[in-house]
Formats: C-alpha cells, structure tokens, sequence
C-alpha cells in the first residue's frame, strides 16, 4: 500500500471504529442515564449507577483519544474493557434460546469484531495522521 494512502486510511478507520462508542456515550447513554441504570441493574451490573459513569468516560475519552490518534493505545485499552463488560452482560447468548440467542450472538460476535479492531491498534498505534505521531516525530532519538 503506498505511504500515501496509510495515513487517511488510518484517520479513516478510526473515526469509523469510533463512532459507535462516542454515539453510544453521547447520544444515549447521558441523555438516558437513569433508564440505562435500570437496565444495567436488571442485567445484574453491580452498582449500575456508577459503572454507568465509568463507561461514560471510558467510551468518551477513549473514543476519542482513538480518533485524534492521542495517547490512542491508551484510549483503546478503555474502549477494550468497556467490550469485555459490555459484552459479558449485555450479549451473554449462550443463556437465551430461540430468537433472542440469535439476535444476541450477533451482537457479541459485532463486539468480538471490535475488540480485534481495538486489538490491533493497541499493537500498532494509531497510524501516521495522528498525534502521537506528529509527537514522535518532534521527540529527540536516544
């Protein structure tokens, strides 16, 4: 792939990658917050209240860190402990039956995607249109 392409394709992917888990945030987890408390505790979250603000700020910084490519590996650290959480609680499919197992399995096998996603951008870091690049950049060898 020429070196050309690398760095819009990253940007790009990022703000795809991410735009799931700031909508998530942002668009309905903060206007909802007591609503999705509730169907946290029914789900058996411990403390709904307060692993709700948690995944708030790990969905928020970390998305967001992700797409200005900033401290990313850190960001996708946060976006990867919200999907192990959310994806035991939330798409546990192997307790369902019926059509509820399947709709489940989709979306813990959409999650399992985007956890590889975030995998791979903490062991590659977020690419060359980024900060953190612009920073290695200006960062002295040695």
């Amino acid at each position: 792939m020429s070196q050309i392409c690398r760095g819009p394709l990253s940007l790009a992917g990022r703000v795809l990658l991410c735009t799931i888990f700031f909508v998530s945030a942002a668009g309905n987890k903060v206007p909802n917050f007591n609503k999705v408390a509730d169907i946290m505790e029914k789900q058996g979250v411990p403390v709904p209240k307060l692993l709700l603000m948690g995944a708030i700020v790990f969905l928020l910084v970390g998305s967001l860190s992700v797409i200005v490519g900033y401290q990313a590996r850190f960001g996708a650290v946060l976006l990867a402990v919200f999907l192990v959480l959310a994806t035991y609680y939330f798409h546990n499919f192997w307790a369902l039956e019926g059509d509820a197992r399947q709709e489940q399995t989709i979306q813990f096998m959409k999650n399992l995607s985007m956890f590889g996603a975030v995998l791979f951008l903490i062991a590659n870091g977020p690419g060359a249109w980024s900060v953190d690049a612009c920073l290695a950049k200006k960062t002295p060898a040695g």
